[in-house]
């Protein structure tokens, strides 16, 4: 019965095979790029919370950057 279904629907499409794989890369993708994303959220927030003299340093406030008109 299942291969009359199957039969019945078309089986299955390549084209539309294709684009299953296609958005499954592209759902891992995004959830790579999340974990990286919230991962340097963290350590941003973590540096934001305790700030130190090193990241004080790092800011050239000898050189001011123009003010834009």
């Amino acid at each position: 019965m299942a291969k009359a279904l199957l039969g019945h629907v078309g089986g299955s499409d390549p084209r539309l095979l294709a684009e299953m794989r296609r958005l499954q890369q592209r759902v891992q993708d995004l959830e790579s790029e999340l974990v990286r994303i919230q991962s340097e959220n963290d350590a941003l927030a973590a540096a934001a919370s305790h700030p130190s003299d090193a990241l004080l340093e790092s800011i050239d406030v000898h050189h001011p950057e123009p003010a834009l008109t």
